[in-house]
């Protein structure tokens, strides 16, 4: 890329991360109020749906590409579905913000949005897998996708009960995959990973702890949806064996911290759709360790996986599984010392 383009896209990202952080005035100024409860680590009422400035700015910046930048487009169905289940996603999450809505409806809203993306024909049609090389996927393609797009949105929406620690781990992540778009010449991601992470710049001032405002799950959910289709994008780029991998190696730790904490929770027998303090980044900080130490902790992960991201690019088809080891070792280290935690401060699991 050459220095003049890069710096036409950077200050495009400036301009983008102002109109986020003006969005997330506005919402401050005249709050959606998130009180307090039993499940809450905030002691007092706090606007959320900050969230809305990462939309807006990246709504706006895909708006703008598809009008101008056609070289970075993907094909049109493509681009016009990620755009229209981007924005559905969020409405629905915004809605649930200001009224909570069911837990189903949320799930029918996801998966509705998940099925308009595989619609428009981004699919998961291939997989690495370890000793067995690219395997055709055939039906099973769309499964997968929709598993995914669905699992990762409700993964990163979970993880987003602490100040920073989610929109400062996705705005690493993004910039992450951007760098890795533009050297690999895919165009698209590196534009959509660009608006995301100036849309989160724009807002994560505002949520470094004590948080002004909450992500909310318009958020939280627009940001996991986008990421997911982003991850099924990347699979695409021309020239380039790039593996479905990538993208939840960068998300691996909230991807870890929640699944460890669903089947947990299934095998010991909890509701898994009722609320609860039992993710590890919650047992950390309720163990007594500083949120900011906690949301530090996931952003060091962040700029860990990125690094493993690099390896993972540079390394043999055959051993592209192995990057995986190392960042299972880490988070298995951090269970470990947040179980430490909780047997000295007498905290449980439920």
């Amino acid at each position: 890329m050459q220095f003049s383009a890069l710096l036409q896209h950077l200050a495009v990202a400036l301009l983008l991360a102002g109109i986020s952080a003006g969005a997330v005035r506005l919402m401050i100024a005249f709050p959606i109020l998130d009180h307090p409860n039993a499940r809450s680590a905030h002691s007092r009422p706090t606007p959320r749906g900050g969230g809305v400035g990462v939309v807006l700015a990246f709504v706006i910046g895909m708006l703008v590409l598809y009008l101008r930048a056609d070289y970075a487009r993907i094909a049109e169905m493509q681009f016009l579905g990620v755009i229209l289940a981007a924005v559905a996603i969020a409405a629905v999450a915004l809605a649930d913000d200001i009224r909570d809505l069911s837990a189903r409806f949320r799930l029918a809203a996801q998966g509705s949005a998940a099925l308009v993306a595989l619609g428009s024909g981004l699919v998961v049609t291939k997989l690495a897998l370890p000793w067995v090389g690219v395997v055709d996927l055939g039906l099973l393609g769309p499964a997968l996708t929709l598993f995914w797009i669905v699992g990762c949105t409700n993964a990163v929406n979970f993880m987003d009960g602490l100040d920073g620690l989610v929109g400062g781990t996705l705005l690493i992540v993004s910039v992450a995959l951007c760098a890795i778009a533009a050297e690999l010449r895919g165009w698209f991601v590196y534009a959509a990973a660009l608006f995301l992470a100036a849309g989160l710049a724009g807002f994560l001032p505002f949520n470094l702890h004590r948080a002004r405002i909450f992500m909310g799950d318009v958020g939280s959910q627009f940001a996991g949806f986008v990421l997911a289709v982003l991850a099924v994008a990347a699979t695409r780029i021309e020239g380039q064996q790039l593996s479905f991998l990538l993208v939840p190696l960068l998300m691996f730790g909230l991807l870890f911290d929640a699944a460890f904490t669903l089947a947990r929770r299934a095998i010991m027998g909890e509701r898994l759709a009722e609320g609860h303090r039992t993710h590890l980044y919650q047992l950390a900080q309720r163990s007594g360790m500083p949120v900011r130490a906690v949301a530090g902790v996931h952003w060091g992960f962040a700029l860990f996986h990125a690094g493993l991201a690099v390896l993972f690019l540079a390394a043999s088809p055959g051993s592209k599984h192995l990057v995986v080891l190392p960042a299972l070792a880490v988070q298995l280290v951090w269970l470990t010392y947040v179980m430490a935690r909780m047997r000295r401060a007498g905290i449980g699991w439920r």
